[in-house]
């Protein structure tokens, strides 16, 4: 009788009568500090523009927060654990999707390097010819290409402290005159870990390949 909407709801709806009955019903039964995450998704749910990847994770992660804290409470007929289930796989698909996209850029990067150092060989016998429109182009475009080396550095900089972790622990193993008191990994931990470093390895030797 003094519910601010009634039934049958809409998303929109119910977030409406999340936000309005929330101190004096939903703040009883969740932590009240989730008032954030409700009006987080009535904000970005309803607004006139279209997502990014960045809203998309910030949104399915904000309702796995919700549908988390009502768990506590009740399954709800078991239609809880399904939605959260469902949230959770659109999550692995997302993740899925923007791995794949960084996967690409990479990929694109290596052909526009290539395609520049051909160019680079052709400009060096004839003038060069650029319009106000491309040189404008340029400074972004080097920021980017600088950010994606950074990148690819990182990347190859870890594998490299990794690599040395564990021929230190080798090492270690191998002469016992060696081994201080600092705790350190078993014969199998390390045998693990150069395991990964051997994919590791074999995957960057793959898309160098590429």
């Amino acid at each position: 009788q003094i519910l601010y909407l009634k039934p049958p709801w809409t998303l929109a709806n119910l977030l409406k009568c999340y936000k309005k009955h929330w101190m004096a019903v939903f703040g009883y039964v969740v932590p009240r500090s989730l008032l954030s995450t409700i009006e987080c998704l009535s904000k970005h749910l309803y607004a006139d523009k279209p997502f990014d990847s960045s809203t998309v994770h910030i949104l399915l992660q904000e309702s796995k927060k919700l549908l988390h804290a009502f768990s506590t409470r009740s399954d709800y007929n078991g239609v809880l654990p399904q939605a959260y289930a469902e949230v959770t796989k659109l999550c692995e698909t997302l993740g899925e999707v923007r791995a794949a996209l960084v996967e690409q850029d990479l990929s694109e990067d290596i052909m526009v390097l290539s395609e520049n150092a051909a160019c680079e060989k052709m400009e060096a016998t004839t003038p060069s010819l650029q319009s106000t429109e491309e040189k404008e182009l340029h400074p972004s475009f080097h920021v980017a290409q600088e950010n994606r080396h950074q990148e690819i550095w990182s990347v190859l900089e870890g594998v490299w402290n990794t690599m040395n972790l564990y021929s230190i622990e080798l090492f270690q193993k191998l002469d016992p005159s060696a081994v201080t008191m600092a705790a350190k990994a078993s014969f199998e931990e390390a045998f693990l870990g150069l395991q990964k470093l051997l994919a590791a390895v074999k995957d960057i030797r793959e898309g160098i390949g590429r």
